[in-house]
């Protein structure tokens, strides 16, 4: 099984970890920095190192940044009630009721944790301040439906087999740009879909993200990446999906990024992010 990266250590060094309960297990935690906080829902087969790329520049920001191993990835147990995105935020928001209080947070979910994220702001409205969602499927459109051809590795013993087959599956999916798909990013994939124990998550194949969308009270923002494959020449009618909920706050593009947009785009992703948050606002102690 894959190891952490190493050139990844130090950003997870200065993390504080947390751990709260989980069906018969912990979700486990991290955090950094102090302020308002803002938590960050990675997205299917993945872990906090998701957002690896966004977590210092929030941070700089005044912000507080809380990212868990969901239920069944990285770290984290299993919860029982479920595997999908809508069985999964009691575990989240107990974690948050005992590492923030009840203070509401800012919530960015990426792809699967999108729907998490959507899920959890509207079963506990008054825990989310504000909601973005990046390259999140479930909104009725998914264009890569019958077109995703990912190839299977589990079964492959060789470790050089194993990582040619994951850097397609980072080309099909992931990334848009195979100049980013470097060594460092196989291993960090592989080091987060090895450690994967969740099944037939298919509510991404629904609306039901929008249908979520559509009751919730609090600010609705969207960044996706231009090349999202998800999404593959319906980006207008995604748009229009976004911009029509009540509480629609914007809906950007980052032009030349596929679906890990926070992660291919970076810099580009980390600026719009920040502009639709804005500045963090003071917090009190607990």
């Amino acid at each position: 099984m894959a190891v952490l990266p190493g050139w990844l250590r130090p950003l997870e060094a200065r993390a504080r970890r947390e751990e709260t309960p989980c069906g018969n297990g912990s979700l486990v935690w991290r955090l950094w920095g102090e302020g308002q906080p803002v938590v960050l829902l990675h997205g299917g087969s993945g872990s906090w190192t998701h957002w690896l790329r966004n977590i210092e520049p929030l941070v700089a920001s005044g912000r507080q940044v809380l990212v868990p191993d969901m239920p069944g990835f990285g770290e984290s147990a299993l919860w029982p009630a479920g595997m999908d995105a809508s069985a999964l935020p009691e575990p989240i928001e107990a974690g948050l009721r005992a590492l923030a209080g009840d203070a509401p947070c800012e919530l960015v979910g990426f792809s699967f944790g999108g729907m998490v994220g959507g899920f959890l702001a509207q079963r506990y409205p008054e825990r989310v301040k504000r909601l973005v969602e990046v390259g999140a499927p479930g909104m009725g459109l998914w264009a890569g439906r019958n077109t995703l051809n990912l190839s299977p590795w589990r079964h492959l013993n060789d470790e050089a087999a194993r990582r040619e087959v994951n850097r397609r599956n980072l080309g099909i999916l992931m990334l848009h740009d195979a100049v980013a798909i470097t060594e460092d990013t196989i291993s960090l994939q592989l080091h987060n879909v090895e450690r994967d124990r969740t099944k037939a998550r298919m509510e991404s194949r629904t609306d039901a993200l929008l249908l979520a969308l559509r009751q919730l009270s609090c600010p609705v923002s969207a960044i996706y990446g231009s090349h999202d494959v998800l999404y593959r020449e319906r980006m207008p009618e995604l748009r229009a999906l976004f911009e029509s909920l009540p509480t629609a706050s914007g809906f950007m593009e980052v032009e030349g990024a596929g679906h890990w947009v926070q992660y291919e785009r970076a810099d580009a992703f980390n600026v719009a992010l920040l502009s639709v948050l804005g500045p963090a606002q003071a917090t009190s102690s607990r």
